[in-house]
């Protein structure tokens, strides 16, 4: 596309960013997405996760960088300078959430 229009506007890969967030919250069964300047809040649909002891190992290996709300959302805590850099985050975080989650699918 790029050889034959040129760059991508940044809005257009913006909204690429997004939609890759948004099918990698599909995989890892979230159903909620909260990112600010200050971190990221997950929430699971139906408070499940296909593979619980990874998620409560991986938020353990954050240190207090990750903790998990009464409410069972999962907080990681980050500072955001930019748009796109919470846009990179959340799709970090997203990605290894989906290999977590797709490990016990395997086993």
């Amino acid at each position: 596309m790029i050889d034959r229009f040129g760059p991508m506007p940044e809005e257009v890969e913006l909204l690429m960013r997004l939609v890759s967030i948004k099918m990698l919250c599909i995989r890892a069964h979230v159903d909620k997405v909260d990112a600010g300047p200050k971190g990221v809040i997950i929430g699971f649909r139906d408070n499940s996760f296909a593979n619980p002891a990874g998620l409560v190992r991986y938020v353990h290996e954050q240190g207090p960088e990750a903790k998990v709300r009464p409410d069972m959302r999962v907080v990681f805590i980050r500072d955001f300078d930019t748009g796109k850099d919470r846009l990179e985050g959340t799709r970090l975080i997203m990605r290894t959430l989906v290999n977590i989650a797709e490990k016990k699918k395997a086993a």
